[in-house]
C-alpha cells in the first residue's frame, strides 16, 4: 500500500506543483492587470494589500463561475448553486473525448493533432441524423452517435492509412485535413441538406427531440448524459492500452516501431486502427457535443476543442484517467473565466495564460525541480519524437 501510495504520490507531484506555479505567475499578471492597484505602487503597503484583494476577488470569482455559487444557492436552493460545476462538465464532456483520442495516438508514437477535424466530421454525422430521420428516442440516440464516430472514424483513418501506406506525416496530413474540414463544414452548411429553412446564415435544423441526450440534473441545468459516456470512453481507452493484446502492440509501436515489427507487430496496421479509433473518438465529442448541449449544427460547433485536446492530454499525461482530470480543469477553466471577467473586470486572456503556463511547466520538469528545490521527481512520462513514453 505504501508503493502504491508513492507511486500516486510521484506521478502526481509534478502537474500539482506545476499548476501551483502557474497560478502564482497568473496572481502577478492579475495584480499588475489592474489599474488600481497599480496606482500605489510607489506604497508597498497599500500595493501588496490592493493586489491581495484583486487576486482574491480574481480567483474566488472563478471558483463561483466554476464549481459553486453562494449567490444561486441562496436565491433558487443549495443544490442550484452548483450549476457552475455542472456546466464546467458540459464543457469538459468533448474535451475528455477529444484529449482521448490525442492521448490515445501519443501512446501508439503518433500526432494527432487532427481532432479538430475529425470533431466537426463527428458533429456533422450526428447532425444529420438527429434532424433528418424520426426513430424512437434511444434508437435514435444511438443512430446519430454511430454516424458520428463512423464517419470522423473514416476520417482519422484515413489519416494512419496514409502513414502506413506512404510514409505521409501524420503531423502534416492532420493539419492540412483540419483545415478541409473547417471549409467542408463551412460549404455543407449551405446546402439545401443542411441549411434551415427560411435562414441564410450557415445553421443546420435542430436534431430532433428524440435524438437529444437526456439531462441529468434537472430541467434548469444543461449537464447531460454525454458525461457518462465520456467517462465510459476512459475506461474503454484504459482497458484497451491496459488489459488488450492490441493495447499491447500500440503501446510496443509506441514505444520502439522497429523493435515492434522485428517480434512480428504489423505497424502499419498499427498506425491505421490507431487512428481510425482516435478519429472515432474525437468524433463522438462532436457527437456529444450537438445532441447534448448545442442541438444544432454550426460553422463553429468545434470551437478550439481539438486544439484543447492536444494540452488537456499533454496535462493528462497521455494518461485515460488523468486526460479526464485535466479536461475538468481545463472546463473549469474556461467556464470560470467567464465569471471572473464579468464580475472582477479580468481579462479573460488570463484563464489562457494559466493554462497555457501549466502546460509549459509540465513540459519543462527540470524548471519545476529547479524552482522548489527538489532533488527528483518521477515526471511519469516523456514525450519523445516516437510519441509519449510511459
Amino acid at each position: 500500500m505504501k508503493s502504491f501510495l508513492k507511486r500516486v504520490s510521484d506521478v502526481l507531484k509534478l502537474p500539482l506543483l506545476s499548476f501551483l506555479l502557474a497560478f502564482l505567475l497568473t496572481s502577478v499578471l492579475i495584480a499588475f492587470s489592474d489599474a488600481k492597484v497599480l496606482k500605489n505602487i510607489g506604497s508597498p503597503g497599500k500595493f501588496l494589500s490592493g493586489a491581495g484583494s484583486t487576486v482574491g476577488n480574481a480567483f474566488l470569482a472563478l471558483f463561483q463561475g466554476s464549481v459553486f455559487d453562494i449567490n444561486l444557492a441562496r436565491g433558487h436552493g443549495f443544490f442550484q448553486g452548483f450549476y457552475p460545476l455542472s456546466e464546467t462538465f458540459v464543457t469538459a464532456t468533448p474535451l475528455i473525448l477529444t484529449g482521448l483520442s490525442v492521448a490515445l495516438a501519443f501512446k501508439s508514437g503518433l500526432f494527432n493533432i487532427g481532432a479538430q477535424g475529425q470533431f466537426i466530421f463527428g458533429a456533422i454525422g450526428a447532425s444529420y441524423v438527429g434532424f433528418h430521420f424520426h426513430l424512437p428516442a434511444i434508437v435514435h440516440v444511438i443512430a446519430a452517435l454511430i454516424a458520428g464516430v463512423i464517419l470522423a472514424a473514416f476520417w482519422g483513418g484515413l489519416v494512419g492509412l496514409l502513414k502506413a501506406k506512404t510514409g505521409a506525416h501524420e503531423v502534416i496530413v492532420t493539419i492540412m485535413l483540419n483545415y478541409v474540414a473547417g471549409y467542408f463544414i463551412l460549404w455543407i452548411l449551405k446546402t439545401k441538406t443542411f441549411l434551415r429553412p427560411f435562414r441564410i446564415d450557415p445553421i443546420a435544423p435542430e436534431v430532433g427531440v428524440n435524438a437529444r441526450l437526456p439531462l441529468i440534473a434537472g430541467a434548469n441545468q444543461r449537464l447531460h448524459a454525454g458525461i457518462f459516456i465520456a467517462l465510459t470512453a476512459a475506461v474503454f481507452v484504459w482497458w484497451l492500452l491496459s488489459k488488450s493484446t492490441l493495447g499491447f502492440k500500440f503501446r510496443a509501436v509506441g514505444a520502439n516501431s522497429a523493435a515492434a515489427k522485428t517480434a512480428g507487430i504489423s505497424v502499419p496496421f498499427v498506425m491505421t486502427t490507431t487512428m481510425l479509433i482516435c478519429g472515432g473518438l474525437a468524433g463522438l465529442g462532436g457527437a456529444v457535443h450537438v445532441l447534448g448541449s448545442e442541438h444544432a449544427l454550426n460553422a463553429d460547433i468545434a470551437g478550439s476543442f481539438g486544439f484543447d485536446a492536444i494540452t488537456v492530454a499533454l496535462l493528462g499525461r497521455a494518461q485515460p484517467f488523468g486526460t479526464v482530470l485535466a479536461a475538468i480543469l481545463f472546463g473549469a477553466l474556461r467556464t470560470g473565466g467567464r465569471t471572473m471577467q464579468s464580475n472582477t473586470g479580468t481579462p479573460l486572456d488570463i484563464v489562457l495564460v494559466t493554462q497555457a503556463l501549466i502546460v509549459l511547466f509540465i513540459a519543462a520538469p527540470n524548471f519545476v525541480r529547479f524552482v522548489f528545490r527538489l532533488k527528483n521527481i518521477k515526471s511519469g512520462a516523456a514525450l519523445t519524437s516516437k510519441g509519449w513514453n510511459g
